[in-house]
Parts: structure tokens; sequence; C-alpha cells
């Protein structure tokens, strides 16, 4: 019953977006802390509705790790559930994301709002000269900067790719940064409408401290995160051997 419960939730999924869209667009007026936590109740409200009809919960480990104010946050991508998931585990987050997005109706009036940071992916420099910007922005305000240093959705088990912007926040930012590990892709698959029962782990990892050169930094970033990724993705398929990759 597994694509039965799925094509419920989808639906389900969707509605509660739309409502939030429509019947939420008054946040669009209120201060703009207020429209996040309404973002956020929105996130918490589609978690809720995944476990109810799909059986999928989450676990997330090492909150303590997570500081007091403006931090850089680099997480694994393995799922369109890290989009909208992780907004819950922060305050403010401020979430860097594909420029597209800006143009989908009503959702993408809200995004300038959140003052997350689009970016045009294809136009190279200057998308990472306006990134920096928007970040130096987000970090004065105390938020914490969320980007996927791999740019897009990775199935689990593959071999990383990880981009340039995550150093280059890294750097003029001036930022310590906090490595995400999860196994989300096992649960919720890339391009696939199937949502498998079990629990996600997302595990925050201790944060890597200020000050290190670009490649010091790249080279333990994509360590820390690609060993604790490796070792969720085992767990889930060692405790539901029928998950896909």
């Amino acid at each position: 019953m597994i694509w039965l419960r799925s094509l419920i939730y989808n639906v389900v999924f969707y509605v509660n977006l739309v409502l939030f869209l429509v019947l939420g667009s008054p946040f669009y007026l209120t201060p703009r802390k207020w429209s996040v936590r309404a973002l956020q109740a929105w996130a918490s409200t589609s978690l809720w509705w995944l476990k109810i009809i799909c059986g999928t919960r989450y676990e997330v480990r090492g909150v303590e790790n997570i500081p007091q104010g403006a931090v850089l946050v680099a997480a694994k991508h393995q799922s369109a559930w890290d989009t909208f998931a992780l907004l819950t585990l922060f305050d403010d987050p401020a979430m860097v994301l594909k420029r597209e997005l800006v143009f989908i109706p009503l959702f993408g009036w809200f995004i300038p709002k959140f003052r997350m940071i689009p970016i045009e992916r294809s136009s190279g420099a200057a998308a990472l000269k306006a990134m920096v910007a928007r970040a130096r922005e987000a970090a004065a305000m105390d938020r914490q900067i969320v980007i996927f240093p791999e740019g897009t959705r990775r199935v689990p088990g593959s071999a990383p790719a990880y981009k340039p912007g995550a150093a280059a926040l890294y750097l003029q930012l001036g930022l310590a940064c906090l490595p995400v590990a999860l196994n989300s892709g096992l649960y919720w698959p890339r391009r696939k409408f199937l949502r498998y029962p079990g629990t996600i782990v997302v595990e925050i990892l201790p944060p890597i401290e200020a000050g290190l050169k670009r490649r010091e930094f790249a080279e333990r970033l994509e360590g820390v995160i690609e060993t604790a990724t490796t070792q969720l993705v085992n767990e889930g398929r060692s405790a539901a051997p029928h998950l896909s990759g």
C-alpha cells in the first residue's frame, strides 16, 4: 500500500501548500519574523502529515551543536524533504535557493518577504558575488545561512559533487560552519513520488571553526559530511533493506 499512501500524501502536501499560500497571504504584510514562523508552521504540518499518512518520521541528532546567532549551515541534499524540513531546525533560516523559484505564482512572491537568498546558477562569478552580498545581510541579522554545497539533490551512495558556493560564503562571511548529514533520500527518493515508512535521520555535526584556508575548509567539510552521511545511509538500509537508493 506504499504507493497509495504516497499518492494520498502528495495530494495532501500540495493542498497544504496552497492553503498556506492563500489563507496565509496576510503574512505578506506582517513583520518578516512572523512570516518566517508561518513558513515553519507549514513545514511542521507537512512533516506531521508525512508521519500520519506514510509512517515517515524523522530524528534530529546533535541539536546541542547549533550555536546562537549567525552561522553558516552546509547540509547534504538528497531529497525535496530537505528543503522544508530543515526550516524547522533553525530560529531564522535564510536558505540559498535557485532563482527560478521566485517566478512561481504566490510561492515565489513570499521568497523576498522571507528574505531568502535566490541565486542564478548560470551566472557564475556574478551569482557568487550576489549570494555573498545577501548572505552578509542575513548574517548581520543573526540569521542562519543554509546552503546545500552540492547545489542539487544527490542519490544516496552517489559520488559527492561539491560546488564552490559554501567555501565562498565561509571565507567571505568569517562565520563558523555547521555541517549537516542526513539520509532522507532513502525515504523520499529523488524524482519519485513514493514515500517510504521509517525514520529519516538528520545529524548536526560539530561546527567547523572560522578562519581556515579555502582548501582545508573544503576538504574538511566534504569529509565530515560524507563520512556521517554514509553511516546514516548504511544505518537506514540495515533497518529496512527494501529501501531504494
